[in-house]
């Protein structure tokens, strides 16, 4: 009988215009746009030509081939002499292409500032501004990358120098003793040297894509699921659910269930697309690399696709946290418009106040669903409960979709007292 009840709900929640508008836009936005287009356009478009709207050409799959192809002569382990040729070799090819530019060579011009393009320069960048910032030139005309102008042989003792910035690091953001200790102990299990492969591509997927999928979702999440309480009153049905056969508490745990199955269907449909135009694009080439490619004073001793697997955890479990909530926030509410307000208000509220707020305020607002990031796995925030320290990311899977199951009972006694009012 409830399993017929929950099908009846969860139906007449896919009738809505607005849940089905809600979940093709969704899923168009983030597979299309934040995936696809994203590797075949925005983000590994090669550089120039005059129809590239995003400065970048219609060429991404061929491009990111041609970046792994070049990064493949550097694999093996991350050592000062790799980090030195890589560096070598890109600066050659800028040299070859100024010489080509001055001797009127345009073709030979494009030839090898399109290899220099095929280089991994953001994250080679990345790692000498971190790790050798005395090499900065303040020269030099802005924004130019220390990559294309520095020593070679100046870049020594790199695993060495990560040390002391992550301990340096640590210190200015404030840890206690104990605390440096609990993360130092965690960076002791990054295995050193690192391999080496192509990692521009996880670096855009984790730091940035992913990341993103959540704030989409939130919106969308919240337009479609105001309405699953406070739509009843709406459409003038609410009275009418007193004389079904079924008892209040059943149809509003089925009203519950549906808004979770929806939420699931969402996540899984968002969740396959991505990771479909991941394996088209960048395939499974450098699943095994450490985190501290995309942020070298990360601690944590975690692969990329570990990385992965937690931001989507994030995702998901925040998801559910997030339709608990506004499910709650539906039933105490008989307007849809305040609904959806008071919804929209759980998510982008605590980031816009954020800015304001003292660190351990917005630590705590990060334990609601979908306000922080999966991005915390890169960083060294970390909570005391019962005397012990913990992990921030341990916390922002499990804290948001607790705190959605919480208000559970809450959200079926107040609905029920709306009706028998």
């Amino acid at each position: 009988m409830f399993k017929e009840l929950f099908l009846q709900e969860h139906k007449k929640l896919w009738k809505k215009k607005s849940a089905r508008l809600s979940f093709f836009l969704c899923v168009l936005y983030i597979v299309v746009f934040g995936s696809f287009l994203n590797y075949q356009w925005f983000a590994f478009g090669s550089s120039g030509g005059d129809y590239s709207g995003f400065g970048n050409l219609f060429d991404g799959y061929e491009n990111i081939r041609k970046m792994q192809e070049y990064a493949g002569q550097w694999e093996g382990k991350l050592t000062d002499e790799t980090l030195q040729e890589m560096v070598r070799d890109y600066q050659r090819m800028l040299r070859e292409a100024e010489a080509a530019r001055g001797a009127g060579d345009t073709r030979r011009e494009q030839q090898y500032a399109a290899e220099a393009q095929r280089a991994d320069q953001r994250s080679i960048n990345s790692w000498i501004s971190t790790l050798y910032p005395e090499l900065e030139d303040s020269s030099q005309t802005y924004p130019t990358l220390m990559v294309r102008y520095v020593e070679p042989d100046r870049l020594n003792g790199f695993y060495e120098r990560r040390r002391q910035k992550v301990e340096e690091f640590l210190d200015i953001f404030g840890h206690t003793e104990e605390e440096k200790e609990y993360l130092l102990a965690m960076n002791d299990r990054v295995d050193e040297p690192y391999a080496y492969c192509w990692v521009e591509g996880w670096r855009m997927l984790l730091s940035n894509m992913v990341s993103d999928f959540g704030m989409v979702m939130a919106v969308f999440l919240v337009i479609a699921l105001s309405t699953v309480f406070a739509g009843e009153w709406h459409n003038g049905t609410g009275r009418l659910l007193l004389t079904t056969k079924n008892g209040w508490r059943e149809i509003a745990c089925a009203k519950i269930l549906s808004g979770i199955a929806y939420t699931l269907e969402l996540f899984f449909a968002i969740a396959a697309g991505a990771v479909a135009g991941q394996l088209i694009y960048l395939g499974t080439e450098g699943w095994d690399q450490p985190i501290q490619y995309i942020k070298l004073i990360a601690v944590a001793p975690v692969n990329m696709l570990q990385a992965e697997i937690f931001e989507y955890a994030y995702l998901l479990l925040g998801a559910v946290g997030l339709a608990l909530l506004v499910m709650f926030l539906s039933a105490v509410a008989k307007n849809n418009f305040i609904a959806l307000v008071s919804g929209l208000a759980i998510v982008y509220l605590p980031m816009a106040m954020a800015g304001y707020m003292p660190m351990q305020v917005q630590k705590m607002f990060d334990l609601i669903p979908l306000v922080g990031s999966p991005t915390d796995i890169f960083r060294t925030n970390v909570f005391h409960l019962f005397g012990q320290i913990v992990w921030s990311p341990y916390l922002l899977v499990t804290v948001p979709v607790l705190l959605g199951c919480a208000f559970i009972p809450f959200t079926v006694k107040r609905w029920a007292r709306r009706l028998k009012r």
